[in-house]
């Protein structure tokens, strides 16, 4: 099958752009190419209806033969516009939008497996996630095996069977914060002749593309640092058009799809046949579409991406070292101060930087981990992570609550476990808090 070359930064913004632009410029100016006379910003194109004047075209369309928007559960303007800049952020192939980080997930992996199938996952992953992949699925006839990333090679490809279709793993996992060793487990997939499918919602594209340390598909809960204000729930699926879905283990790329007039994906697409068939099938039959509002208030938030991650880095090693000193805290994790940590963000990672996210313990147990929590004043309780304001949470209680001790402990939580979301507050103010609700 011809393979992709994956897109990678310096880019064009679009077709009729001269310049390769930068990283920096993309995030304001890619993905979107007025014409003369109409908006510089993206539209909000609130229809859920397109009008076309030829049957024939509209049947091209429902039958792949050719592209448009027919129904804005599978495509619209907007959410189209947001796709393309994140693509190109990525050095993707081509992107799909889905209504949450979740259903990007969900996406990605229905994608690929059938019932009779196997998952690989690292056990460092969010709560959610590890919910999907341990229960939901399973309903389904797709068993997953948990492995600790930080394993030995040879331990991990022991887990590997002949139905094993994916493996899966978090840049940053959320919440032990372990960043993935990319070339340990790129080099297990390709030996193996399956996808590795990577969240990359914690790192973002503008300290990580996974795609240039052997990642196949990027997924994402743009609800995280691309909004960056927590006002909108979404995702995205991305190809890396790397993959050789021929290959023998992932028959409905190769075989026709009756549902499309016996198209074959791998022939009719090779650039991205992952991509189409996940567009054109799965978003189709499971609905999880992304609001056209939602997707322009995404798009705004890719706009200040590099200005904001940097300071949120920038906060979480301030804080970070602060807490590592305290006498009520009883231990810190962050990955920038992290020994190994530090080594693969030098390795893997665009700029010296941990991201926002740190966790610690307080001396006391719960009792003095619920004092602490009521007292603050900046940072507030919140189920959420990765927006400008600072927010705490304890996992053990909420977003992995659904985890036995031995589960826990895999994924990096303990009982005394406090994730901090670090915003764009001023720094000493967050050390302010941080300190007095400690005392």
């Amino acid at each position: 099958m011809p393979k992709t070359a994956v897109k990678k930064s310096p880019a064009k913004a679009s077709a009729s752009a001269d310049l390769p632009l930068s990283f920096d410029t993309l995030c304001i100016q890619g993905g979107y190419d007025p014409k003369f006379g109409e908006p510089r910003i993206l539209p909000i194109i609130q229809s859920t209806t397109y009008k076309y004047d030829d049957i024939d075209h509209v049947n091209r369309i429902m039958t792949l033969q050719a592209f448009g928007h027919k129904y804005s559960r599978t495509s619209n303007p907007t959410v189209a516009g947001f796709e393309g800049r994140l693509n190109l952020l990525e050095g993707g192939a081509a992107t799909v939008a889905t209504a949450s980080g979740q259903a990007a997930n969900v996406l990605a992996i229905s994608n690929i497996v059938k019932a009779g199938d196997h998952v690989l996952a690292a056990t460092q992953l969010y709560g959610g996630t590890f919910t999907l992949l341990n229960s939901t699925l399973k309903k389904f006839g797709v068993n997953t095996t948990f492995f600790d990333a930080d394993a030995p090679t040879r331990d991990i490809e022991k887990l590997v069977r002949p139905e094993t279709r994916l493996i899966f793993g978090e840049t940053i996992g959320n919440p032990g914060l372990s960043i993935l060793d990319f070339d340990k487990l790129s080099g297990i997939a390709k030996k193996h002749g399956i996808p590795f499918v990577v969240d990359n919602s914690l790192a973002t594209a503008w300290l990580c593309q996974p795609f240039l340390h052997g990642a196949n598909i990027v997924t994402y809960s743009a609800t995280k640092y691309i909004d960056g204000h927590a006002t909108s729930i979404g995702g995205a699926v991305i190809d890396g058009g790397n993959f050789d879905w021929t290959n023998g283990k992932f028959p409905d790329f190769t075989t026709p799809d009756p549902t499309y007039n016996g198209v074959v994906y791998a022939e009719k697409f090779p650039q991205s046949p992952f991509l189409i068939k996940a567009r054109a099938q799965f978003l189709r039959d499971f609905g999880g579409c992304l609001s056209p509002m939602n997707a322009f208030l995404f798009n705004l938030g890719l706009e200040t991406l590099h200005l904001r991650m940097p300071r949120h880095g920038e906060n979480a090693l301030a804080l970070a070292r602060f807490l590592a000193k305290h006498p009520k805290v009883a231990w810190l994790n962050y990955p920038g101060i992290d020994a190994t940590g530090k080594k693969r963000i030098a390795k893997y990672f665009r700029h010296n930087n941990g991201s926002g996210i740190l966790t610690f313990g307080v001396k006391g147990g719960m009792d003095a981990v619920r004092r602490f929590v009521k007292k603050l004043k900046v940072a507030a309780l919140v189920v959420h992570v990765a927006d400008a304001r600072t927010g705490v949470l304890h996992p053990a209680s909420s977003t992995h609550a659904q985890m036995n001790p031995e589960q826990l402990k895999a994924a990096g939580i303990s009982l005394d476990t406090i994730r901090v979301t670090v915003g764009l507050e001023d720094v000493g103010d967050l050390i302010h808090d941080f300190d007095q609700a400690l005392a």
